[in-house]
Order: C-alpha cells, then sequence, then structure tokens
C-alpha cells in the first residue's frame, strides 16, 4: 500500500466511526506517544539478543508489528486532517539532519555490527 492509499484508507476508516471531533492535534500526538510506548514496552529490559529473538518469534513480531501499525496510524491520521505532507516533512527533516551530521563525521558500520 502506498503513503497516499494508507492516508486513504485511514481516513475512510476514522470517517465510518465519526471520529473527527476526536482527533485534535493533542489527542492525535497523546495516541502516537502511548502506541509508541507500547512498543517500548515490548522491548523493555531485554538485551540486543532478546529483542532479536522477539522479532525471530512470529507471534512476539506480529505484536510489535501490530504496535508500529498503531502509530503509524496516529502519525497518517495526524498528517492527514492537518495538512502534513510527509514526503516533504521528512525530506526537509533529513536536509536538516545532514547538515547537523555530516556522514564525513561518523564512521560507518561494521559488517558485523547488529542492527
Amino acid at each position: 500500500m502506498s503513503i497516499k492509499e494508507m492516508h486513504a484508507a485511514v481516513r475512510e476508516f476514522c470517517a465510518k466511526r465519526g471520529w473527527d471531533e476526536y482527533h485534535a492535534p493533542k489527542e492525535l500526538a497523546i495516541g502516537m506517544t502511548n502506541e509508541s510506548s507500547e512498543l517500548l514496552q515490548e522491548f523493555r529490559f531485554k538485551d540486543r539478543d532478546e529483542q532479536q529473538e522477539l522479532l525471530a518469534d512470529p507471534e512476539a513480531r506480529e505484536d510489535i508489528e501490530d504496535e508500529l501499525a498503531d502509530v503509524l496510524f496516529f502519525v497518517l491520521r495526524f498528517a492527514d486532517m492537518y495538512d502534513v505532507e510527509l514526503d516533504d516533512a521528512l525530506a526537509s527533516k533529513l536536509e536538516k539532519n545532514r547538515a547537523r551530521f555530516p556522514a564525513n563525521e561518523y564512521q560507518e558500520p561494521s559488517e558485523n555490527q547488529d542492527k
């Protein structure tokens, strides 16, 4: 599904439930935070190996993917309701980060380093 299709799917889902009145910027930001916290909870107190094991386990991975989808839902909803062009916003932020963190000042990760 493309970003455009994701926007449309979220818009339709919310429209059919009459949720516009509940989706003020603050409430959507709270939703993003809550869902991000639920994603974090999946990894809390786990070392890197345990985190990788979770991602390799189909049931745990499904839970993680659900939490990521929940975060994405709120990001898409916020952008859709408040006219944020996500591709433009990301491009702008990457440009700012390129200036802030020049690639020549950082060492490339070794091939053996975990993702």
